[in-house]
């Protein structure tokens, strides 16, 4: 099976994030030690004293994203599909992201299709592009464009489409306070913009299941 490694930049995806000089992990504990004071509880009970610690492993956890080349990623694909040219959909991928606005969950899905024109990717590598992605503090908007621009960027498949459904934390659990409220957003690109049918093969596909997050 022949495959392809790609390994120069690509043209018209945003640059990736630049480098920053990290504090360390100690300043990080004492950040998260000054906003338990903040809150009005005292760091040093005993319920509280490890955690600092445990906030900033947990950090590392959720943004490891930023550590990650989502373009490597799709580096290696595979040219030999017996010229196969149908959709290619990974459906209800669990997607955990935090936005950018207070830094709270995200809790989702994303469906995400593509149809090949001369090779195709690995799907375990589609699910690890949305995870890179959203282990990263955006908007759901900039989410689901990363994602789309990504695959048709690196692939140069005939068209791309992404939807997520996600619920917001900063919206049900804060402010307005409104659960069960399921932001939708979605990106198509090429056939999935100008092929009605395929278009709504694709709608098809992924609108059968509801579920309520959050």
């Amino acid at each position: 099976m022949s495959d392809v490694m790609l390994s120069e930049p690509v043209a018209g995806l945003a640059p990736p994030v630049a480098p920053r000089k990290r504090p360390t992990r100690e300043a990080a504990e004492l950040a998260v030690r000054t906003l338990i004071e903040w809150a009005g509880d005292d760091p040093d009970r005993e319920g509280l004293v490890g955690t600092p610690d445990r906030v900033v492993r947990a950090y590392e956890e959720f943004f490891e994203g930023y550590r990650a080349d989502p373009v490597e990623l799709l580096g290696r694909t595979f040219e030999e599909t017996q010229n196969y040219g149908d959709m290619v959909v990974l459906r209800d991928v669990r997607l955990e992201s935090h936005c950018e606005h207070h830094i709270v969950p995200i809790i989702g899905k994303a469906h995400v299709a593509y149809v090949p024109s001369n090779r195709v990717v690995g799907i375990s590598k589609l699910g690890r592009l949305i995870e890179v992605y959203s282990k990263r503090l955006q908007i759901q908007e900039t989410l689901t464009a990363q994602i789309a621009d990504t695959i048709n960027e690196v692939l140069k498949p005939k068209g791309v489409a992404v939807v997520i459904e996600a619920a917001h934390m900063c919206m049900t659990t804060r402010g307005i306070r409104k659960p069960g409220v399921t932001m939708v957003t979605r990106r198509l690109t090429g056939a999935f913009e100008t092929d009605a049918e395929l278009k709504r093969d694709f709608l098809s596909l992924v609108s059968g299941s509801r579920e309520t997050f959050g």
